[in-house]
């Protein structure tokens, strides 16, 4: 499997990741706990090293990840997503500083880790300064319990203010055929 190296962080990944919101959430019932704890494992013998959850798949999604990965924790790179309350999309967005810090000891506990190597904000919070989640981050990174900084679906103006605080490692943004955006002004 080819690498990629995410900018100039130094973080490296596969070319191709697996994204594991399907395993719990979003594209039909998902599969039982068994089922997708060996599709990450069989993704890994064949040489996937960059593994995406996010707090709002449910628990059993940052479960499955993280039991099915322990045994290699050092060989892989493990994203996961903050940024709705509860962890519940259908609730609306909370960012809020010491709301990440909860989802972050919670995620470290479920991926049965000691570091998050990429912590992505799932939506930009309207409510909450970019500079106060981004110092958020920042804080959870000399801490050594996350690594890497991330965005999922930010705007410019958004990433040109966490980057300030904050380098962002990573940008998660939507983009296929049917949904061109992000050519508009983000790439």
């Amino acid at each position: 499997m080819k690498k990629r190296q995410l900018g100039r962080s130094g973080l490296e990944v596969s070319a191709l990741g697996f994204g594991c919101m399907g395993l719990s959430f979003g594209i039909g019932p998902g599969v039982d706990r068994g089922t997708g704890i060996q599709m990450i494992r069989n993704a890994f013998e064949r040489g996937v090293t960059f593994f995406d959850t996010a707090e709002a798949y449910g628990a059993q999604n940052e479960e499955m990840v993280g039991e099915a990965l322990a045994s290699v924790r050092n060989q892989v790179v493990i994203a996961t997503k903050f940024g709705f309350k509860n962890g519940e999309v259908a609730q609306g967005t909370d960012s809020h500083p010491e709301r990440i810090r909860v989802v972050v000891e919670t995620s470290l506990r479920r991926l049965r880790t000691d570091y998050i190597d990429l912590l992505y904000q799932h939506r930009v919070d309207p409510g909450v300064p970019m500079e106060d989640v981004a110092g958020a981050v920042k804080d959870l990174i000399v801490q050594g319990k996350v690594r890497h900084f991330g965005l999922s679906e930010a705007g410019v103006e958004s990433i040109r203010r966490a980057h300030v605080v904050q380098p962002v490692t990573a940008l998660q943004s939507e983009y296929s055929l049917w949904w061109r955006e992000p050519e508009l002004e983000v790439m």
